[in-house]
């Protein structure tokens, strides 16, 4: 079997395409699939994400609706013919880029629609008429209820990434939407594992596809190194920064689990110095392509994501992955560090597995992907910040002694030589029970005093009861009084 473009019954605007974008070799998806889409027969296509499955479907499909190409500038003469579904915005607006390239030598209109935008700008292109639509679910849901799409013409229809719209729950919005569908039509399924599920779906919609399995399902890829580290949580964001600074990494995604710990982790890092953006899904759209766009720019070096950056994204040369949460789903750790190592290049896969419920998490990938995972200990550079700590405590070396502050300033020197380690003072005992001085902490004996005076002794005097209805204002001119006989005489 043949791996060149040049070798296929591509239409000619389709290899000037193809060779503008510097393709020459099909990868394994590619090269078994296209020829099979091209005769018209169902598909349910099985491969590893980064693999090449967008060019799979596209370039077969283009070619056929070349072949009845109609010229006419008429919405009516535009029906959509070819139809793709994909689960979330992002990879929607990917895909639909990479139709428009491989389509730009021919007449052939394309558009995509996915929520989270006005649908306005959306409905004006729908109504000039398009033959390729690219589409999320819910959205598509939307312009078929407001009359905007009508799908009566479908000839080709995609699911791509159908495991993963399983997930996310689509499965009664996709029977919807295949029930407006011709039952003559081509039907597509690409998915990156074969679930239970996935074949239902597939027997009650395809007939009788062809299965292509180009790699074992849930297989990493080889060209991936895969560390595992056991990190504390709090020590997590110290061992990304010192990962990224002793391997010199220069743009890497960083999965976490929540939307409120990837935007927390974002402003941490952006505080620390490192050039980063959040990408989730409490972010608007326009936020998110923002996002993406900057990424793949390079004006940002991290991409710290949730799980909708895991599917299908295709960013190249992307050298890292890092897992700073171990997903919830197995699978899904497939599909992260599926974002580097793609297109046959290097790449590093680190994830970091803290406490509590990591250690379950990580057995069921070890099971999942048949590899003994080791978690390996991580040398942690002690570069805290250090300063001086606003108890006072500072470290005092003088004359080769070391010792707290607060005792250097508290005690007078003495020249009396240092007690042994770990010798205490005994502590002094009374050695009289007899009435102290309150102000020497002596026996009034000692002070040249026979006995307490009588405003002393008229406060440590136990309350007397007070008789019912008695006001405390006698006994407040008894003390009064007391003091008052305590006083020196003043002589005349």
């Amino acid at each position: 079997m043949s791996t060149l473009y040049s070798d296929l019954a591509l239409a000619d605007p389709l290899k000037r395409a193809v060779a503008d974008m510097g393709y020459e070799h099909m990868t394994p998806i590619q090269a078994q699939a296209i020829p099979v889409v091209l005769s018209g027969q169902d598909v349910m296509g099985a491969a590893q994400t980064g693999t090449g499955k967008t060019a799979a479907f596209s370039l077969p499909l283009l070619h056929r609706l070349l072949k009845h190409e109609n010229a006419s500038t008429s919405p009516a003469r535009h029906p959509v013919r070819a139809l793709v579904l994909l689960p979330t915005r992002e990879l929607a607006d990917q895909v639909a880029q990479q139709v428009k390239l491989y389509a730009k030598y021919t007449q052939l209109r394309s558009t995509v629609v996915f929520g989270g935008i006005d649908m306005k700008p959306q409905t004006a292109e729908l109504k000039k008429g398009v033959e390729v639509l690219v589409a999320t679910p819910g959205r598509l849901l939307d312009h078929i209820e407001a009359k905007n799409a009508v799908l009566n013409q479908v000839e080709y229809v995609v699911l791509d990434e159908a495991d993963r719209m399983l997930d996310i729950g689509f499965l009664p919005d996709l029977q919807r939407i295949l029930s407006y569908l011709p039952k003559q039509r081509t039907t597509l399924l690409f998915s990156a594992t074969f679930s239970p599920e996935i074949k239902r779906l597939a027997s009650s919609y395809l007939q009788d596809p062809i299965t292509i399995e180009v790699a074992r399902p849930n297989e990493t890829a080889s060209t991936v190194e895969q560390v595992f580290y056991g990190v504390h949580e709090d020590d997590k964001r110290r061992a990304l920064k010192q990962i990224v600074r002793q391997r010199g990494i220069t743009q890497a995604f960083v999965f976490v689990n929540s939307k409120l710990g990837c935007a927390r982790l974002a402003r941490s890092l952006e505080r620390e110095g490192l050039r980063c953006t959040a990408l989730h899904g409490d972010k608007s759209q326009d936020e998110r392509l923002k996002a993406l766009a900057a990424f793949k720019a390079g004006e940002v070096d991290l991409l710290v994501c949730t799980d909708v950056a895991a599917r299908g994204l295709d960013i190249k040369d992307v050298p890292a992955v890092f897992n700073y949460d171990v997903p919830f789903n197995a699978e899904d750790y497939v599909h992260r560090i599926g974002r580097t190592g793609r297109a046959g290049a290097s790449g590093l896969a680190v994830s970091f597995a803290g406490g509590g419920n990591d250690a379950r998490l990580v057995a069921d990938i070890e099971k999942l992907i048949k590899k003994k995972i080791e978690l390996q200990p991580l040398e942690m550079d002690d570069d805290r910040p250090r300063g001086r700590m606003n108890d006072g405590r500072r470290r005092w070396r003088e004359d080769g002694e070391t010792g707290d502050a607060r005792d250097t300033l508290d005690r007078p020197r003495s020249s009396a030589p240092a007690a042994a380690e770990g010798y205490r003072a005994p502590r002094p005992q009374r050695t009289s029970h007899a009435p102290r001085d309150p102000f020497f902490d002596k026996p009034y004996e000692a002070t040249g005093r026979d006995e307490a005076p009588a405003w002393e002794s008229a406060a440590k005097a136990p309350a007397a009861a007070k008789p019912p209805g008695s006001s405390n204002i006698r006994t407040k001119r008894k003390v009064a009084a007391l003091f008052k006989s305590a006083e020196p005489q003043q002589q005349n």
